[in-house]
């Protein structure tokens, strides 16, 4: 009997089954509610307050009220994903200001370069090793290496040097109207160190270690450049010793600016000067 009643107590108290799950729902309906509300709400348009707010934008936006409205109200018209920037007016060409330096005038100026290159040079005892010319090309000064610039397989300027370059920089610094090429070159024998694999590092080396002096004797860095050919154009066979010494040289070259059309310096032209020393690159 017993267990009887309890069994009947049993059934009429059945587990309850889990309903947590409802209250998730219920808030997932309340967010629901309030979502479609508030769209409900931005749909409804006052039309006469829409018209005003567009009326009051257009003002804005012709130039009447903002500056630069109008580039803006134009480029509300762009299409989607395209940015439109506001025009930008042109600009006259940006040209380089035209010489007024006749051909004439360029010649009297590389002159004067030239005889005062030469006035120095004279009176150092030098003329055998440093050469200037008016050329078509412009004015050219050449230099030999041996013994005045730079020690045999070396780009370092010798101290003895620093007298002439001084001098030809402090010509150079006078002359703000010409680019200065300086080029180095070698003779056809070839070299081969730590410091310089073959001819072309060493004429390069050599150009530049002139064009940092010539910085430093006040001649404008925008205006230099330096460049090396190594054994390439050669001014005399390299079949000699003394052909040899003569190519082993850096040359300075003022190009000329006021061109008349005649083309470039011909082969008899160029300088071809008496070696004073002899040799290696």
């Amino acid at each position: 009997m017993a267990a009887h009643g309890k069994k009947k107590r049993h059934d009429d108290h059945p587990e309850h089954v889990d309903e947590r799950w409802l209250l998730t729902y219920s808030d997932l309906i309340t967010l629901l509610m309030a979502l479609f509300m508030v769209l409900f709400s931005i749909s409804s348009v006052n039309k006469s307050k829409y018209v005003v707010l567009q009326k009051s934008l257009k003002d804005a936006f012709s130039g009447r009220v903002l500056p630069g409205g109008t580039g803006i109200a134009e480029s509300a018209a762009a299409p989607a994903g395209r940015v439109v920037s506001p025009p930008i007016p042109p600009t006259a060409p940006i040209s380089a200001p035209a010489t007024k330096q006749s051909k004439a005038d360029e010649s009297r100026e590389f002159q004067q370069l030239k005889r005062r290159i030469d006035r120095y040079t004279a009176k150092a005892g030098l003329s055998g090793q440093v050469t200037t010319q008016v050329t078509r090309d412009g004015l050219l000064i050449r230099l030999l290496t041996d013994k005045l610039l730079f020690d045999s397989a070396s780009a370092t300027p010798n101290p003895a040097s620093g007298p002439l370059l001084r001098e030809v920089g402090g010509a150079l610094a006078t002359d703000r109207a010409h680019p200065i090429q300086v080029m180095g070159y070698t003779d056809n024998v070839p070299i081969q160190s730590a410091a310089f694999p073959t001819n072309w590092e060493l004429s390069t080396a050599r150009a530049s270690a002139i064009v940092r002096t010539l910085i430093t004797d006040h001649v404008s860095a925008a205006q230099l450049t330096a460049s090396g050919r190594g054994e390439l154009e050669p001014i005399t066979d390299n079949d000699t010793p003394a052909g040899r010494a003569i190519n082993r040289r850096v040359e300075i070259l003022l190009p000329r600016q006021a061109k008349d059309g005649s083309g470039g310096t011909k082969a008899a032209d160029r300088l071809v000067p008496t070696p004073a020393t002899e040799g290696q690159p």
